[in-house]
């Protein structure tokens, strides 16, 4: 299935704009699905990349978002705790009911994974929770940057250098980590619990795990990520927790409570909408009545060739409705047509009459096989009857577009 991958933004818990990327099939979703990133990561970091698109290839959106002051979102870092990550996870919950339909499934990762259980009482659609190597304290994070919280304690705020990168960090943090117990929102989780963890993750302990499943009531599941690294930046690791958690989920997911997708309306008959998604240079989202397509560039002229190009698009038109008008007059007809098969191809030529600068028109080749124990003459007949297909018509007629601004 063809994934469909769209900037979206959204108000925080703290008022700031906040980046996301909505991953979802091309048809109608099944559900919607919210992740949470790890600790100053962010949405486009590999895993959550991988496991949203495979959630979509199963037909399940998922919303993933940077918490306020990462990556794309507006705001300070230092000014935002776990308190303020788990408010911003409530906000898009709430953008998801409020423009698409309510998620009922939440993944956190890492420090995200303590998010979602710690938010998942507030987001009464959620049906079941995943975490990835999730810490059952949100103080473990603290372990990151021990050598600085004398400094943040005094100081009130300090710089410390985390996968590269540097955050400042502040005592308000500290402050709000050293509040929070996940205990009590785990025994009162009532929602289905899938903990994915790596017995080797050196980052957070395996025994986080078992505090987070033991405080758990069933339903509960553990699957261990074997030799998986914290940020399973290994392909194989991230495709394998993908493939488990869709397939894991679909026990729970109600599709009914996602046949309300307020965004997006059919279009009414006869019209085509066509809207950029944000991913690659042109991908464009093509919805035509109920049905949902991709229409792109390819890749050696900067697309990523996620779809057909326009003029494959044009060619199609052209096809389908040849292939179409034959099958009817041949019904009508009662001509012995077996099946038809067009093969067509676009190029600019050389014309003695063309009217413009480099003397080039437009020329569409249409090849048409027709299968069946046809005369000449009715072969014939059908190549006459070919040109009188209503886009065809169209396209050599007297074809007018009027353009308007909205």
């Amino acid at each position: 299935m063809t994934v469909l991958s769209e900037k979206v933004s959204f108000p925080g818990t703290q008022g700031h704009t906040l980046a996301a990327r909505l991953d979802r099939p091309t048809g109608p979703p099944r559900a919607y699905a919210l992740f949470a990133h790890c600790f100053t990561c962010t949405k486009d970091v590999f895993a959550a990349q991988r496991i949203a698109a495979a959630l979509a290839e199963e037909g399940v959106a998922v919303l993933r978002f940077d918490f306020t002051g990462l990556g794309h979102s507006e705001g300070e870092f230092a000014n935002t705790d776990f308190t303020s990550n788990v408010g911003d996870l409530v906000a898009a919950a709430e953008f998801l009911a409020r423009e698409h339909a309510a998620p009922q499934l939440l993944i956190g990762h890492s420090l995200g994974g303590a998010a979602v259980l710690a938010a998942a009482h507030r987001i009464s659609s959620a049906r079941a929770v995943a975490t990835i190597g999730a810490p059952a304290d949100p103080g473990h994070v603290r372990q990151l940057f021990a050598h600085k919280t004398e400094e943040i304690a005094t100081q009130g705020t300090a710089e410390v250098e985390l996968a590269g990168r540097r955050f400042t960090i502040s005592r308000q943090f500290l402050d709000d980590i050293a509040e929070q117990t996940l205990h009590d929102d785990l025994a009162d989780l009532k929602k289905a619990l899938l903990v994915f963890h790596a017995p080797r993750d050196e980052v957070v302990g395996i025994d986080n795990a078992s505090a987070i499943f033991t405080a758990a009531k069933h339903p509960k599941s553990f699957v261990s990520l074997d030799d998986a690294d914290h940020l399973l930046s290994r392909k194989s690791d991230a495709v394998y927790v993908a493939r488990t958690l869709a397939a894991w989920a679909e026990r729970y997911l109600d599709p009914a409570a996602g046949a309300g997708d307020r965004a997006a309306p059919d279009p009414a008959e006869g019209t085509v909408v066509v809207q950029e998604t944000g991913a690659g240079n042109y991908q464009n989202a093509v919805r035509a009545g109920r049905h949902r397509l991709l229409a792109d560039e390819p890749r050696a002229v900067g697309g990523i060739d996620s779809g057909p190009s326009p003029y494959d698009f044009l060619l199609t038109a052209l096809g389908a409705c040849t292939s179409m008008t034959l099958r009817m007059y041949a019904d009508r007809k009662q001509l012995p047509l077996q099946r038809v098969t067009v093969r067509l191809s676009h190029e600019k030529v050389h014309a003695e009459d063309s009217k413009a600068e480099n003397g080039k028109v437009d020329l569409l080749t249409r090849h048409i096989a027709v299968e069946g124990a046809l005369s000449a003459d009715q072969r014939q007949r059908l190549l006459e009857i070919a040109d009188r297909c209503p886009v065809h018509r169209t396209l050599t007629g007297d074809l007018r577009v009027r353009s308007e601004i909205e």
